[in-house]
């Protein structure tokens, strides 16, 4: 069943669009990794999937029904999005900041009951910080941070995860974990959107790639559609090897810098 879907989708900043034109769908248990070079829209697309950036143009629904259409609250209760990093001018805790994602399902006068704690306590083992709780989250690693922003948004037990850049600080044992969470939530039927800089993350997690380039998307398929050096070329401006594994998709390395302009940077 599908989720999300984007059609003629168009939006950006200060009057210019960044994206343009994008058709996009994700179903339950999909994982999507969008990629793509600095500038590309990738981060914007995301903010307007999830109804943090109004569109210029285009439409975006959520389960058939506009997503304009929605309350807040209801869309938080689906869709859970993660920014690339959020400053936090309080000393919260790490149960603190996850207890936020329970929010969409409480009442304005209603306090967290029992099912509420065991969610947040369940996220918070989920993303492997069980023992931190009360740490402050400014005592924490950014990688860690990141962690914590994941939990908050499972807390919220949504069906579309909305995920950008979700590795970018963390180490590669927590990039293996956290595949495995995506893994694990997807055998749920959750599906999850992920901003990735990481080609061969994006291999391990995903079973469709969408590159943009400008705005537009440039690939969507499956990795064996995608993984073309050409596209690498003509979107990133590199000569790359594909270095067959025995036991999962083929290595990507990047060779040497191609002679084709790779787009906005």
């Amino acid at each position: 069943m599908t989720l999300l879907e984007a059609r003629g989708l168009a939006g950006g900043y200060g009057g210019a669009d960044v994206v343009r034109g994008v058709d996009f769908a994700v179903s339950d248990g999909d994982c999507v990794a969008v990629l793509g070079p600095n500038g590309a829209g990738k981060s914007t697309l995301l903010r307007l999937l999830a109804g943090v950036l109004p569109p210029r143009g285009g439409v975006v629904e959520l389960r058939g029904r506009p997503l304009a259409g929605w309350r807040r609250r209801d869309v938080a209760r689906i869709v859970g999005y993660v920014p690339q990093a959020v400053s936090f001018a309080f000393p919260l805790t790490v149960s603190e900041v996850v207890q936020q994602g329970r929010a969409p399902h409480l009442g304005p006068w209603r306090p967290p009951g029992p099912r509420d704690h065991a969610c947040v306590a369940a996220a918070i083992a989920r993303v492997g910080l069980a023992g931190r709780e009360a740490t402050a989250v400014q005592r924490l690693s950014g990688g860690e941070r990141q962690l914590v922003l994941l939990a908050r948004a499972l807390a919220s037990e949504p069906r579309l995860l909305l995920l950008d850049e979700p590795a970018t600080a963390l180490d590669v044992r927590h990039q293996l974990a956290l595949a495995a969470i995506i893994a694990a939530l997807r055998r749920d039927g959750v599906g999850a959107v992920l901003v990735l800089h990481d080609w061969n993350l994006a291999l391990r997690v995903a079973d469709r790639l969408v590159v943009l380039r400008d705005g537009h998307i440039r690939a969507d398929g499956t990795p064996a559609d995608v993984l073309r050096p050409e596209l690498f070329r003509e979107t990133f401006g590199v000569e790359i090897e594909l270095v067959p594994r025995p036991d999962g998709p083929p290595l990507i390395v990047a060779r040497s810098a191609g002679t084709a302009e790779a787009g906005r940077s």
